[in-house]
């Protein structure tokens, strides 16, 4: 699989559009589905760890909304910005609130990030909408 996806990469820079768009939804796919090595490999190769989709999302985002805690942990270890927001101004923390993914909510909670998450309420309002106020005061302790 290795040799595969180098030689995917090499030849995907010939076709710079296309291959942009395909690489991007390959990066997803892996990181909607929690496939680390496939993950690793991109990031290896110089693949941008906070590359969005065209729903604005980040990989982080999507391993954090589908519950892949080893992923995130791949993500955030290789450079990824918990901090960003998608275009409602949503960050990783907040998809971790709105499935419940306490795991990987305390991971995240970990990156200086507290005042970036304004999707014109504050984290902790965000969490009482989604009846989960208890759990968010809990990862602070």
């Amino acid at each position: 699989m290795k040799q595969w996806f180098a030689g995917f990469i090499v030849l995907s820079f010939s076709f710079p559009v296309v291959a942009v768009d395909q690489l991007t939804a390959y990066f997803f796919s892996a990181a909607k589905t929690g496939e680390v090595e496939v993950l690793t490999e991109f990031l290896n190769n110089g693949f941008p760890v906070d590359q969005r989709n065209g729903q604005s999302y980040t990989a982080l985002m999507m391993a954090t909304y589908y519950g892949h805690k080893n992923a995130v942990e791949t993500l955030l270890d290789s450079g990824a910005n918990a901090c960003l927001k998608d275009k409602r101004g949503h960050t990783a923390m907040m998809g971790a609130i709105i499935k419940a993914e306490w795991g990987i909510a305390k991971r995240l909670y970990k990156e200086d990030c507290k005042k970036a998450h304004s999707s014109g309420k504050t984290l902790a309002q965000f969490a009482a909408v989604f009846g989960q106020t208890d759990k968010l005061q809990a990862l602070s302790k």
